[in-house]
């Protein structure tokens, strides 16, 4: 009771801790790994709170796992927030709070060391292996997990500090249930409790010892039960992301789990070049490091296990640290990580309390000793928080993530394949490219990096190229949704709409909550004059999507076309009224309204995302070559499609064909027919061996020759235009 004024305070400097280190989230945005599956591109989630949603977290794996509390929570986020990414980081960094202050007075109530408790907790709140947990949005299992965990020690001592009542075990059993439900990791807590049942709560009797431990253990049979249930869930959850004992041997593994053991304690030691993914070692490591590694733990273990009867804590600590990890220590091996920063979120505790406990009693009889060691603990607590800033400003955005990332480690494909990926979204394909081609190098087989790299490709303009590699991926993984959904947009703009239309159909049947897939097998019929066809199809894209302005603008065409001009008057509106501040979104809107020949609203959306990404390359050209070969003379302007064309960067190495087209083109409509003729030769000569593209340049060439500009035409018009200047393909 004296010092609840002390602990009140405590909790008050712990909460400014958190929001110290972890508030700059608010500002961060979503990353490009694993965010797009839990939250930005999952239309169970970002719908916000409804049935249909509801039975999807309740029946299917998210993310590969099955946590549908975590589910729910994304999902109240999007309803409170939309895709605000702030009010996402917002949660996760209230749930941490709420942890470590949980913690705190959990570890005080059950040691009644107040200082003690504080230090172990303030260590918790910010050592930097806690920004991965908190920082990503992601990672909301870990934090949402952690606050069940201590809210469960919390019952059971009050179950265990007073008489048997069914409901205060009944507590025990619900919030352990939640927990679970929120990440299967705590599979590990009953053996937990049975650590504190040791020490501190003192609960084994020295006089009948396998008597008190029979008793403690059927004591937690119902949760050994619920562990054992969520072990079998989470199993059937990850049947797709386990790895193959064939792809990554039992040697290797346990190999591995020494490694990541004596890995988490380092990091512990020294949090530095922290990043979201480890790769594991291409090579094994020599007899002599693994029998050093092995030596250190088991030095450790007998250490503790020595000291138990005078320093039980040390026992406790190393077996809390030691089991809680066993889940994802890797002899079951999910994903392709070695380690990862985000599994120490609880498992840490266990080696704070050890190394607190140890500290304090070694300074307990001399009080110079003690002098020493809050000194020390308060370098420590501002030197870990000066290195949780700067970790947590890493997780700003995938740009700033990844080539964090890089600068750590070689040989990551992963860090190379999202970089790929983060650059493609600011319409950067051929930094892209080559990003995706390092990942290549390293990890020739993985079906994701050559799907990436066909998309950077794809939309770098070279179609011939990323068709073998979206191809390639689907080889590797014939039920990888996004695969046959691209392979569709390289046959859709290659004018191969029955082929497109194959493959998306194909895409729907893997991936049937995709409402861009919808919208996509919408567009193709349309553009086959099935107009009827096409609108269950929108439909259902606006249903999984209510606010997609592509699809309700298709729509209103399909439906206009079928003379329903009232109905598609509806959707013209709601297109018109959702006003997206996404660069991409006005940027796709740009290219639905280009291939439906409504140039003027392409202008429109193009300059919408050059006002607010002056930089969008693949934006630049598009509207440059509007502006120099548009049938309406009115929107031509060959002097701004020039400028336009020049602004755009050209990429080291070889030359981009779309890029010299464009400018070829902007020369010609501005009256420049030798740059004209001199730049669309440069085009052709970086165009060999894209068959189609070189035709198209060739003919464009021609017209150039004759002192006349390509304008995009009516088929009969370009026909005429072929036979009379060019005798050859003009293209479109």
């Amino acid at each position: 009771q004296r010092s609840r004024p002390s602990a009140l305070a405590i909790c008050f400097l712990l909460a400014l801790m958190v929001w110290g280190v972890f508030g700059q989230t608010l500002r961060h945005n979503f990353i490009n790994y694993d965010d797009d599956r839990y939250v930005y591109e999952n239309p169970a989630i970002l719908n916000g709170l409804t049935p249909g949603g509801l039975r999807w977290i309740a029946t299917h794996p998210h993310g590969d796992n099955w946590h549908p509390l975590t589910s729910l929570s994304h999902m109240l986020d999007c309803q409170l927030y939309g895709l605000n990414p702030g009010g996402h980081h917002a949660t996760n960094v209230l749930l941490h709070m709420a942890t470590v202050i949980l913690l705190f007075l959990v570890l005080r109530q059950m040691t009644g060391s107040l200082w003690r408790s504080a230090f172990v907790a303030a260590v918790f709140a910010i050592h930097p292996l806690r920004a991965e947990s908190v920082a990503w949005i992601s990672e909301r299992k870990d934090v949402l997990s952690g606050f069940f965990f201590m809210l469960t020690l919390g019952a059971y001592l009050r179950y265990v500090r007073r008489p048997f009542s069914a409901g205060r075990y009944g507590a025990v059993v619900l919030l352990f249930t939640l927990g679970l439900m929120s990440k299967a990791m705590l599979v590990t807590l009953p053996f937990v409790l049975l650590l504190l049942d040791w020490w501190p709560l003192k609960r084994f009797q020295a006089s009948d010892t396998k008597k008190t431990t029979l008793r403690l253990i059927l004591e937690k049979a119902p949760l050994f039960l619920l562990s054992a249930v969520f072990c079998i869930t989470t199993v059937w959850a990850q049947k797709n992301s386990v790895v193959s004992i064939k792809a990554l041997p039992l040697p290797a593994r346990l190999e591995n789990t020494l490694c990541s053991y004596a890995v988490y304690i380092g990091q512990t030691l020294f949090p530095f070049k922290l990043m979201p993914f480890y790769p594991h070692l291409k090579t094994e490591l020599p007899l002599w490091e693994i029998g050093l590694l092995f030596a250190t733990l088991a030095a450790i273990s007998l250490a503790a296990l020595f000291g138990w009867k005078k320093r039980p804590y040390l026992p406790v600590g190393w077996l809390w640290y030691l089991g809680m990890l066993v889940p994802v220590i890797g002899i079951m091996q999910v994903g392709d990580q070695a380690h990862a920063d985000r599994y120490t979120y609880l498992p840490q505790i266990g080696l704070l309390i050890m190394a607190t406990w140890l500290a304090a009693d070694w300074c307990a009889a001399r009080r110079y000793r003690r002098t020493i060691l809050s000194a020390t603990a308060a370098a420590v607590v501002a030197a870990l928080t000066v290195q949780a800033c700067l970790q947590t400003a890493y997780w700003k955005n995938s740009i700033s993530l990844w080539q964090h990332t890089l600068a750590c480690t070689l040989e990551n494909c992963v860090a190379y394949n999202q970089m790929g990926q983060a650059l493609i979204q600011q319409g950067k394909f051929d930094e892209a490219a080559e990003q995706c081609r390092k990942a290549i190098k390293i990890y020739p087989d993985y079906y994701q990096l050559h799907y990436n790299l066909g998309l950077a490709l794809g939309q770098y303009g070279k179609l011939d190229e990323a068709l073998v590699h979206i191809k390639k991926s689907i080889e590797l993984n014939p039920n990888f949704s996004a695969a046959y959904s691209n392979l569709g947009v390289i046959f859709d703009k290659q004018g191969k709409f029955d082929e497109a239309l194959e493959n998306y159909q194909k895409a729907l049947t893997l991936d049937p909550w995709s409402a861009e897939i919808c919208d996509n097998i919408g567009r193709i019929l349309i553009k086959q004059n099935r107009f009827k066809e096409s609108v269950p199809y929108l439909e259902k894209a606006l249903k999984l999507k209510p606010d997609f302005t592509d699809a309700h603008y298709n729509l209103g065409f399909a439906l206009d076309e079928q003379g329903k001009q009232n109905e598609a008057a509806v959707h013209y509106e709601q297109a018109s009224d959702i006003l997206p501040d996404k660069v991409l979104i006005y940027s796709e809107r740009g290219d639905r309204f280009a291939e439906q020949k409504n140039f003027a609203m392409a202008v429109r959306q193009y300059e919408q995302v050059l006002r607010i990404s002056p930089d969008f390359i693949a934006v630049k050209n598009n509207l440059a070559w509007i502006l120099a070969t548009c049938p309406d003379a009115s929107l031509r302007n060959g002097t701004r499609a020039v400028n336009l064309a020049l602004s755009i960067p050209q990429p080291s190495g070889k030359e981009n064909i779309h890029i010299l087209d464009t400018l070829a083109a902007a020369y010609a409509e501005a009256g420049q027919y030798e740059k004209a003729v001199i730049t669309a030769r440069r085009a052709l000569d970086a165009a060999a061996g894209e068959g189609a593209a070189a035709a198209d340049i060739r003919a464009r060439l021609r017209l150039y020759e004759a002192g006349i500009p390509y304008h995009e035409l009516q088929k009969e018009q370009v026909d005429a235009q072929r036979s009379k200047n060019c005798r050859g393909d003009a293209g479109l």
